[in-house]
């Protein structure tokens, strides 16, 4: 057995964990790398996969407890004794089938393994009250502090607890908050040049995989349990990608034509590229542009895969003009670097960005919207997107757009909420140049 297989699933949930922590990594991205490179069977990479992204995403709520058992401050206690004692608190207050003694001492053998001296004390005695203690932790109440219990409850941040009740008011916010802490299941696209919905539905449930169709979207599927994309692709190569519904709907908003041209102005990881490929039928022109030429080769590897060939990739900046682009094209697609809140729930690390990253997007956004708005031929159709649920990303810039271009008209403008149309949250607004 290699020394990767060896290592046990909390111990992987431990390094991932802190790479997660100390280097800023992705925790999707963390948690496929990890998988793939410890081998685990179905039942452990589900529990690895639960423990990472269940301990990120209760960070706050873990934090808030322990708190109420160390005798330290916090922020005094070792960044790596921090990381085991919030997975192990998360394993007994959160878990139902682990039992308490075995994750304490799972924690104790972590603690001896890479902490200090001395450390396997103290991790013990902490997880040991907490659990005798349980009964007895204090909650913010929620009718005298309602942000601080909408931000332990459901262990997001104040200042988004507040952002999204000023914005959407109290029963919405929490309604979001709740929604972005449930496991969404996987949504795939089917390639429309392959096969139907229905018989990629068929394909997989011989293959025993369960997936409905999507209630809005024409092509979409809706897995009901747990697949990887490995196992996907082998059982149907290239007759799918992973795409949710509310971005596949962004795609069917544009309505590509076949024979049209059309630029995707922010298209990493080319979802959409791909989708307005297969709406066109594999027919007339996609430039598929993203600042970062290190992504383009996911595009190129996707539209291959998929048997695209109209998709022409480019490193550009959306936010600088460039002539030779200047009213070529039918439709542009202007999905914007964002916050990501709407996605929280694949990604949980996004519940911990400062709120003064985010307030500097609407200016980038804005740059991005009023640059590639002159590719739009007289007639066609720009779609701005972002994955994000925040007003000042979305409404207040297409407001501040169409304030200064007369030219152009709002014909759309939607919000997709998670816990109202069961997929991500997501914006779109749909412009018609006159």
């Amino acid at each position: 057995m290699s020394e990767a297989k060896a290592v046990s699933v909390r111990e992987a949930a431990y390094h991932s964990l802190w790479k997660c922590r100390a280097s800023g990594k992705y925790s999707n991205i963390e948690i496929d790398a990890a998988i793939k490179r410890h081998s685990f069977p179905d039942a452990d990479r589900a529990l690895f996969t639960n423990l990472v992204y269940g301990t990120i995403e209760r960070g706050i709520t873990l934090d808030h407890i322990l708190a109420q058992f160390s005798s330290l401050p916090l922020e005094e206690i070792d960044p790596r004794i921090l990381i085991i004692l919030e997975l192990g608190l998360y394993q007994c207050y959160f878990l139902d089938r682990i039992p308490d003694h075995a994750a304490v001492n799972e924690c104790c053998e972590l603690a001896k393994k890479f902490a200090k001296a001395g450390s396997v004390n103290f991790v013990n005695a902490i997880l040991r009250r907490a659990i005798r203690e349980k009964e007895s932790v204090h909650y913010p109440d929620k009718k005298s502090d309602p942000i601080s219990y909408l931000s332990v409850k459901y262990s997001f941040p104040t200042w988004l607890c507040e952002m999204w009740s000023s914005m959407y008011g109290a029963e919405t916010a929490e309604a979001l908050l709740a929604g972005a802490s449930k496991n969404p299941p996987i949504t795939i696209r089917t390639n429309t040049l392959l096969c139907s919905r229905e018989a990629l539905a068929e394909k997989l449930a011989a293959a025993e995989i369960t997936a409905v169709p999507t209630p809005n979207a024409p092509h979409g599927l809706i897995l009901t349990g747990r697949a990887s994309f490995d196992q996907l692709n082998e059982i149907a190569p290239g007759a799918f990608f992973v795409q949710d519904e509310a971005s596949q709907l962004a795609v069917e908003t544009l309505s590509a034509q076949p024979g049209e041209f059309i630029i995707d102005t922010c298209c990493c990881p080319g979802g959409k590229s791909f989708g307005c490929a297969l709406n066109m039928q594999n027919s007339g022109s996609i430039l598929s542009c993203d600042l970062h030429a290190n992504k383009l080769s996911l595009v190129e590897k996707g539209a291959s895969r998929l048997g695209i060939s109209i998709i022409e990739t480019r490193a550009a900046d959306g936010s600088k003009r460039d002539d030779s682009l200047f009213n070529k094209a039918d439709r542009v697609i202007c999905d914007v670097p964002c916050s990501g809140l709407g996605v929280i729930a694949k990604k949980p690390e996004i519940r911990y960005k400062s709120p003064e990253d985010i307030a500097r997007l609407p200016e980038v956004q804005y740059k991005i919207l009023d640059n590639v708005s002159g590719y739009v031929k007289q007639g066609g159709v720009l779609l701005y997107s972002t994955c994000t649920l925040n007003k000042s990303e979305n409404e207040v810039v297409v407001n501040r757009f169409l304030a200064a271009h007369g030219e152009f008209t709002l014909d759309s403008m939607r919000t997709y909420f998670p816990h109202i149309d069961g997929c991500d949250g997501f914006f779109t607004a749909k412009l018609i140049k006159a």
